[in-house]
């Protein structure tokens, strides 16, 4: 217990220097009036151009950056991925966020789920096994296969689907391999929301209504993408979780 106790400092102390240097990276040029205005959308529509152009000058820094972000973002059981998914979008566009975005949650997932393997496994065990048992037969039969259903169709709170594969002692190269490919629809999807979003700052002098954000062809159309997404996974997930 000691041994965890200090693990879990060392990361509080390291994430919470990161968030530091991150914030301070990125806000050094604002006032502290200009800060308290961040939510106001006259604020972020003029101070736009100053943080594209920082990250197309320092994109590598940046996209680093925003990786380590998004691995803390899951490892410190902070969150799910769609807040990241579209702020990444946001920032880098469809694409180059994905491929951000992906990586670190999946590095981040894989982190969480060593951590939970070597501190929590007892506890997992103990609380959920019974409820999730009849996975373990899939597991053992394909593991890397099931993993990336299970990866693909959620259905489960994102951190304990992070720490559940540790009832199965899967491997950690394949909760990976699994994490890296399942999430990519679901992530690519929001990102794309996330890069919509930017398209509508950037047209629109004035705060836009809701409904002329909904139905902007670049937000719309990955909204119903996604939702469709949801009721598709949400029939492999009875059956998957059931059988």
């Amino acid at each position: 217990m000691e041994k965890a106790k200090k693990i879990k400092l060392f990361v509080g102390i390291f994430y919470l220097t990161f968030i530091f240097i991150f914030l301070y990276y990125f806000f050094s040029k604002f006032s502290l009036q200009e800060i308290k205005s961040f939510t106001n959308y006259e604020f972020i529509k003029n101070n736009r151009d100053y943080f594209f152009e920082l990250k197309n000058s320092n994109l590598f820094i940046i996209s680093i950056l925003f990786l380590i972000f998004s691995i803390l973002w899951v490892f410190p059981f902070l969150g799910f991925g769609s807040p990241i998914a579209l702020l990444g979008g946001f920032l880098f566009g469809p694409w180059l966020g994905t491929a951000v975005v992906v990586l670190g949650l999946s590095v981040g997932a894989t982190f969480l789920y060593s951590f939970g393997n070597y501190f929590l496994k007892d506890l997992i065990r103990e609380k959920f096994l019974n409820k999730y048992q009849n996975l373990e037969m899939k597991f053992k039969k394909s593991e890397l296969f099931y993993l990336l259903i299970y990866r693909f169709i959620g259905g489960v709170p994102w951190q304990l689907s992070c720490l559940l594969p540790t009832i199965f002692n899967v491997r950690v190269s394949n909760f990976f391999i699994a994490s890296l490919i399942g999430i990519i629809p679901q992530i690519f999807l929001a990102v794309s929301i996330g890069s919509g979003l930017e398209k509508v700052i950037d047209q629109n002098s004035e705060v836009p209504g809701i409904f002329d954000i909904i139905f902007t062809k670049e937000i719309y159309v990955p909204i119903i993408a996604f939702f469709s997404l949801i009721i598709i996974t949400f029939f492999f997930r009875k059956k998957f979780y059931k059988e």
